[in-house]
């Protein structure tokens, strides 16, 4: 089993920047993969970033490429969302997501079988 927990939201001013946590725990296989997903009121969960935690490869979103940057800290069990440049439509509940054993190319919420609380980023 997998356990994740988000940390970082708030709200900021448009322009501003905020990161995330996700503090993962759990079997290891199943968490190869790690993701940020979002959801905003009325819309579906649409995938943001994602990392492959062994290779270190990553895969955005378009709407937030360039502003957007997600890392880990393996030390720390610990995926980051970086946002900088945020917008008034970065406004959503952002999701830690993981699946193993491995990433596929693209995001997709079906994929992903491990989920966090989520925590709520507002921009204005």
């Amino acid at each position: 089993d997998v356990q994740l927990v988000e940390s970082g939201g708030g709200s900021v001013q448009a322009g501003g920047s905020l990161r995330l946590s996700c503090a993962a725990s759990g079997c290891t296989y199943n968490r190869n993969c790690m993701a940020w997903f979002r959801q905003a009121p009325g819309k579906e969960r649409e995938g943001v970033a994602r990392i492959a935690t062994g290779s270190g490869n990553t895969y955005y979103a378009d709407s937030v490429k360039g502003r957007f940057t997600i890392s880990q800290d393996n030390a720390k069990n610990t995926v980051y969302l970086q946002m900088n440049s945020l917008k008034p439509e970065d406004t959503a509940m952002y999701y830690c997501a993981a699946r193993g054993p491995y990433c596929y190319t693209k995001l997709s919420v079906r994929d992903f079988t491990y989920w966090g609380q989520g925590t709520q980023v507002t921009v204005s």
